[in-house]
């Protein structure tokens, strides 16, 4: 008991002896009275005492959204101090919503699946990126069971095993994708499950596998064409005649490797340079007008080559790069056109200020469905008919990239009997016309 909550009981006590003691004397029981005041101001006491005690008990056991009860003496003091303890620890509780709230947000904003499982693998918390990975609702399958979602046999018989050093990979929905998973055991058999999407990883490395696969083979063909030409001539007798021809079959083997890793260099300097800048300008017309007469020196003679009239214009790129894409353009032209066909080189404007080249030939055509994937490496419509005419398959490859680097596109527009069309564009912001940059120039000259 607090000295406050004595001296109260001690003044009642003497207040009621006091009071008692008149009103005893009154009736000539002075002793009586006394007693009986002091019993009532006791009890008085106590009573008001346990009015206050009560009042705080019904502020504890309600929502405490109103103020505690502002008494006097010990139970005041009491609601006090009780009210300011709650009050810190709902400030307490709210910070640690608040940093929950925000590593919660930064999980979800992690290009990685995050997902929280229970001891019965039930799911506590996933972010959007590991709901995306196998198909499933963050909010509508809480605490269900990850089992009985992701029914992928591997994704059980890992979640299921003790062995998680090692990530293991998953088919995603539907199968569509390539999903790693490396799971970490935390708390009391709780799982921290980590998921990401490789598709595109797997999608590049078996890329670069076929890469590797198909080069080694390019190769190797014409060394062991020149491996047998070196033992012909090393171990027979041949005519002069026969020394000739063979030194010349070696000669076209040793060019069509030179042309290959030539491609190859090319290539890998396209990917691994930074794209053109869109200040360096260069006339269009003279451009073209080069790659027709190399296209006209490969063909000697044996095909019609056009190049119609080039509208004013410069282009903001790479002049060797654009040469390269247009020249082999011209160059598969030639090789899979028949003799006698026509090869025409155009050049012009769309209404959005778009530049269009465009290579047009009369040889076979290409049928729909190889479209899609002519500018891949090494893919061809007819692999002997294209070794026969000395191509790497790796020219439109090169175009691809080049155009790419210079924010265009290619499109290929071909039917089988009616001849192809290669087209370049080339977006409005890297050509403007020459008069435009003669202008520029004589306000810099000026």
């Amino acid at each position: 008991m607090t000295p406050n909550s004595l001296s109260r009981l001690l003044f009642g006590l003497l207040f009621g002896a006091l009071v008692g003691a008149v009103v005893g004397a009154t009736l000539h029981e002075p002793l009586t009275g006394a007693a009986t005041g002091a019993l009532a101001g006791t009890l008085l006491s106590i009573a008001i005492d346990t009015r206050r005690g009560l009042r705080l008990l019904d502020w504890l056991r309600g929502p405490q959204h109103v103020a505690a009860p502002r008494d006097e003496g010990f139970w005041g003091e009491l609601a006090y101090r009780i009210e300011r303890a709650l009050r810190q620890k709902e400030l307490a509780i709210g910070q640690e919503r608040e940093r929950l709230s925000q590593f919660l947000a930064a999980i979800e904003a992690s290009p990685n699946g995050v997902m929280l499982l229970d001891g019965n693998d039930q799911i506590e918390w996933c972010n959007t990126v590991a709901a995306q990975h196998f198909g499933l609702d963050p909010q509508r399958d809480r605490l269900q069971r990850v089992t009985n979602l992701v029914r992928s046999p591997q994704f059980v018989a890992f979640l299921q095993g003790s062995d998680f050093d090692d990530a293991v990979t998953v088919p995603g929905p539907l199968g569509r994708s390539t999903i790693s998973l490396l799971v970490r055991p935390y708390g009391d058999g709780m799982k921290l499950l980590l998921s990401q999407d490789i598709t595109e990883r797997e999608r590049a490395e078996a890329m670069r596998r076929d890469f590797v696969a198909n080069v080694s083979h390019e190769i190797r063909t014409p060394l062991t064409v020149l491996s047998g030409f070196v033992e012909t001539l090393t171990e027979l007798p041949l005519t002069e005649p026969e020394r000739q021809r063979v030194l010349a079959l070696m000669s076209q083997q040793t060019g069509r490797m030179q042309a290959l890793v030539g491609d190859l260099l090319t290539l890998a300097q396209l990917e691994g340079s930074p794209r053109p800048g869109a200040d360096r300008w260069l006339a269009l017309a003279p451009l073209l007008q080069r790659s027709l007469a190399d296209a006209l020196a490969l063909s000697a003679g044996r095909h019609t080559v056009t190049l119609r009239e080039v509208p004013e214009l410069e282009v903001a790129g790479l002049e060797n790069e654009l040469l390269s894409a247009v020249g082999n353009l011209l160059g598969n032209a030639v090789r899979y056109t028949p003799e006698g066909g026509r090869i025409e080189l155009a050049c012009s404007v769309l209404d959005d200020g778009r530049a269009l080249i465009a290579v047009s030939d009369t040889g076979p055509g290409i049928a729909r469905e190889h479209l899609p994937r002519l500018t891949e490496r090494f893919y061809r419509v007819d692999g002997s008919r294209s070794r026969e005419t000395g191509g790497t398959g790796l020219g439109l490859s090169i175009v691809k990239h080049v155009v790419q680097r210079h924010g265009g596109e290619i499109d290929i527009v071909s039917e089988p009997g009616k001849g192809s069309t290669f087209k370049l564009l080339l977006p409005a912001l890297r050509v403007r016309p020459a008069e435009r940059a003669l202008s520029a120039r004589a306000e810099a000259a000026a």
